[in-house]
């Protein structure tokens, strides 16, 4: 078992219970987190390449012309994981820029889909990196809004470190669980602002030997999750 397969798994895990919606997903990690959802426990999901196409098991088993994907937008049909430059608290999102928004040091994604997917579905973040430079006390432009400005549902945030939600004060976010070999020390060195930390933190859920199986032979044969989460 590697860090990377612990990833993929939460990823997948964010998406348990959700019924018939499509997921949606930005990275390597978390799309194999949702065919591996999939495959498994969510055999309802509707999983997008992307584009047009809706998938099963990688092959086409729909068409979804983009035009219909703003219907499914706006009727909360539709449960996106999305990547964060930073992110708050409270889930506040920012892939913009970073520095002054007048003058940005850098320049990011622009905002995209992120203000409608925020208040309109759940969504949740995955954060290849977690660092102080990710998770901060402010983000320096709001890109998707947090629980403190609207939000639908931010559900989860998963890393190379941790799975965290937003179970805390205010729907502020909480450490739910520890990857194995990460300490809460570790997180809480890796986070530019004050988590709610239960007394008790778990270890990430490993997967399961058929989960390990479906991963390595089957939908990342070419071990690409490896290079994403050393």
């Amino acid at each position: 078992m590697t860090r990377a397969e612990t990833c993929v798994v939460a990823c997948a895990e964010a998406w348990r219970g959700d019924g018939a919606v499509l997921a949606s997903s930005a990275g390597l990690i978390p799309g194999l987190g949702a065919r591996l959802a999939q495959l498994t426990f969510a055999p309802e999901l509707l999983v997008t390449d992307g584009e047009a196409t809706l998938l099963r098991d990688g092959r086409p088993e729909g068409w979804l012309p983009y035009r219909q994907v703003f219907s499914i937008v706006a009727a909360g049909t539709r449960h996106v994981m999305m990547g964060a430059g930073q992110l708050d608290r409270f889930g506040n999102q920012n892939i913009s820029c970073v520095g002054p928004w007048e003058r940005p040091a850098s320049q990011l994604l622009c905002v995209r889909g992120a203000p409608g997917n925020t208040v309109n579905h759940p969504v949740s973040y995955w954060v290849p990196r977690h660092s102080p430079r990710v998770f901060v006390e402010h983000v320096d432009m709001v890109s998707g809004v947090g629980h403190d400005r609207g939000a639908y549902e931010i559900r989860l945030v998963v890393t190379n470190l941790a799975v965290l939600d937003f179970a805390g004060p205010d729907r502020s976010m909480r450490l739910r669980s520890v990857h194995p070999g990460v300490t809460v020390d570790d997180v809480v060195a890796a986070t530019g602002f004050a988590l709610t930390v239960p007394d008790q933190v778990p270890q990430t859920r490993e997967p399961t030997g058929e989960e390990r199986r479906l991963i390595r032979e089957h939908l990342d044969p070419d071990g690409l999750r490896e290079r994403e989460v050393r």
